[in-house]
């Protein structure tokens, strides 16, 4: 079902490049040098993403990097010449302009047309820089629980890293001064902290960055989807070379004084349910759920789960991708409270594929909670 499901997306994509292409070939001066470059272009652009996932594991790391940056920032820009040429189409369709604009090369044409490149352009470097900024999210929580120890709690939750191809060693090490500056009692992180590939994370030998996180109770983590696409196995020795106390299907109580609750990944169909994990749990004391994929958030309410924290979505990380998360996940992002359970579905720190944030944010989760009369 899923090889059925690649293979549908990728001649969807497939197809959606050859009407774009198709669209740049009408408007573009006739000449045979004109038509040679937008020929190159579209193999070097699309043959990038195939060649990436086809052979990217056999050839060498530096040059997987650079096919996977330029193959999958492509997924993102030529989604918006889709958009913009089906839009010509349905307002040429419905004569609002007259059927030859930007239908074949005249000058007027091409000058609208680089236009269009120029806007699609500033679009996807705004896009870059909106990326580039790291937003704090600040979460106050309280709950009518004891917490001894001290006044508060401080916990910063990240998800979706995708360390890889794409994110490497340099914003890694900003990420963890991030997390550094906030002083945490804990660090969590809600899954996808590698992406598809172990290879360049060794190569860089990143947990050595993530080792420098500091925090009173250490760092825990669960499972994602990606996670599982770079092999259990390689994921599991990673992060425990990294200091990272990985939950699958596990719970542990903090210093008793309260509870993480680590579920395994959906990718795993043998995950174990909520409401084993919670077994013997002293529900008198806080408990932290991290679950990957925001699904089923009802089972966290039903086991009094105080606070769930889940990545994933990635908000679809451009518009109009988001529409679309917002429709499949009852969240998509952000909080949502469901009975006594609060809920955090994150945007994420990092991001899959082309470095852009169109109507979404990359962020770091800061949870201060505090309990009974605090």
């Amino acid at each position: 079902m899923r090889i059925l499901f690649f293979v549908f997306i990728l001649l969807l994509f497939l197809g959606g490049n050859y009407y774009v292409f198709y669209r740049t070939w009408t408007i573009i001066p006739t000449s045979n040098i004109a038509r040679i470059c937008l020929i190159v272009l579209a193999v070097i652009l699309i043959g990038s993403l195939i060649l990436t996932f086809a052979a990217g594991e056999h050839l060498p790391i530096s040059l997987t990097s650079v096919l996977y940056k330029i193959g999958t920032s492509w997924i993102f820009i030529f989604l918006y010449f889709l958009i913009f040429n089906l839009l010509m189409d349905l307002i040429r369709a419905t004569r609002l302009i007259p059927k030859n604009t930007l239908s074949h090369y005249t000058q007027d044409n091409w000058l609208s047309f680089a236009l269009m490149v120029g806007f699609i352009g500033l679009l996807m470097f705004c896009g870059y820089l909106k990326y580039r900024i790291k937003e704090r999210v600040d979460i106050p929580l309280s709950i009518e629980k004891n917490i001894p120890a001290n006044d508060s709690l401080k916990i910063v939750a990240v998800s979706d890293l995708h360390l890889g191809y794409s994110i490497g060693k340099k914003e890694l090490q900003n990420w963890v001064k991030l997390i550094n500056r906030e002083e945490p009692d804990i660090v969590l992180i809600a899954g996808d902290l590698v992406d598809n590939s172990i290879r360049p994370v060794l190569d860089e030998n990143l947990a050595e960055d993530l080792r420098a996180i500091k925090s009173r109770y250490g760092v825990y983590a669960i499972m994602g989807n990606h996670d599982y696409m770079a092999g259990v196995d390689n994921s599991t020795r990673f992060m425990a070379d990294a200091n990272i106390k990985l939950l699958r299907d596990k719970t542990v109580l903090i210093d008793s004084l309260f509870y993480i609750v680590g579920r395994d990944d959906k990718t795993n169909p043998h995950r174990k349910n909520l409401d084993q994990l919670m077994t013997g749990v002293d529900k008198t004391k806080p408990v932290f759920l991290l679950d990957h994929q925001p699904y089923n958030l009802e089972e966290a309410e039903q086991n009094g789960v105080d606070f769930q924290f889940s990545g994933h979505t990635h908000r679809g990380q451009v518009w109009p991708i988001s529409l679309i998360t917002d429709a499949i996940y009852e969240d998509s992002y952000g909080s949502l409270k469901k009975g006594g359970t609060n809920i955090y579905v994150s945007s994420g720190i990092g991001i899959w594929g082309g470095k852009f944030r169109i109507g979404t944010q990359s962020e770091y989760v800061v949870i201060t909670l505090k309990g009974k009369d605090k």
